[in-house]
C-alpha cells in the first residue's frame, strides 16, 4: 500500500485548518449580527416586524430615560382580520399609562432600508437629531448600518430586543434560530453587496 507523501500531508492539514476555522466562525457568527448599544437619544425609534418584545423594550429604555419619546413604525397597509395594524398600534398606545410620549409612524416600505425612508418624516416632526433604534437582537447590526447610510446627519444607536423563542447566539442549538440566522445573514450579505449601492 502507498504512502501519502509530503504534498498529500499538506493537503490533509490545509483542509483541517480550514475546517477549523469555519467552524470557528459559524461559531461567532451568530454574536456578529448582535448589537446592543444604547446610548441617550432625542427619539426611541421601534422599527416595524415584531409587535411584543421590540415595543416592551422601548418602553423600559423610555423608563431608564434613553428618550423623550417613542416612536413606532407600523406598516400602513398590515391588517389583523379586519383591523389595520395602525389602528390596533393606536388603542395598544392609548392604554399605555406614558400614552403621551408615544406616538405611531406609518410606513409603506416592506424592507429594512425602505421603512428608514418612511421613518424619516416622522423622526423630521420629532426634531430628532439623536435616534435610538430598537429591533430584534438578530436584527440590530444591519438596522443600524442601513439607517446610518441611508439617513445621515443623525446620531444613531441601537438596542435590541430579545426574543427566545426566535433567535439566540448559538444558533445551531434549535432550529428556529438557524433558520432565523441564515435568514439574517443572507439579508446582511444582500445589503453589503448589493442594496447599500442603489
Amino acid at each position: 500500500m502507498k504512502k501519502p507523501g509530503a504534498s498529500g500531508y499538506a493537503w490533509f492539514a490545509a483542509f483541517a485548518i480550514f475546517g477549523a476555522l469555519s467552524v470557528g466562525l459559524a461559531a461567532r457568527a451568530g454574536k456578529f449580527l448582535l448589537v446592543d448599544a444604547p446610548r441617550p437619544s432625542d427619539v426611541i425609534l421601534v422599527l416595524a416586524g415584531e409587535t411584543d418584545q421590540r415595543p416592551r423594550r422601548a418602553l423600559e429604555l423610555l423608563a431608564q430615560g434613553y428618550g423623550r419619546r417613542v416612536v413606532i413604525n407600523v406598516p400602513a397597509a398590515a391588517k389583523v382580520y379586519e383591523f389595520s395594524q395602525v389602528e390596533l398600534a393606536r388603542k395598544y398606545i392609548q392604554d399605555l399609562p406614558q400614552a403621551a410620549l408615544v406616538s405611531v409612524c406609518a410606513t409603506e416600505g416592506l424592507s429594512t432600508k425602505d421603512e428608514s425612508k418612511d421613518a424619516e418624516k416622522c423622526l423630521e416632526r420629532e426634531a430628532a437629531k439623536s435616534v435610538l433604534i430598537v429591533t430584534s437582537d438578530y436584527h440590530t447590526r444591519r438596522a443600524l448600518d442601513i439607517f446610518r447610510r441611508e439617513l445621515p446627519g443623525r446620531e444613531y444607536s441601537v438596542a435590541a430586543a430579545r426574543d427566545d423563542s426566535q433567535f439566540g447566539t448559538r444558533w445551531w442549538r434549535h432550529r428556529q434560530w438557524a433558520k432565523t440566522f441564515v435568514d439574517e445573514w443572507l439579508r446582511l450579505i444582500w445589503w453589503k453587496a448589493v442594496d447599500q449601492w442603489r
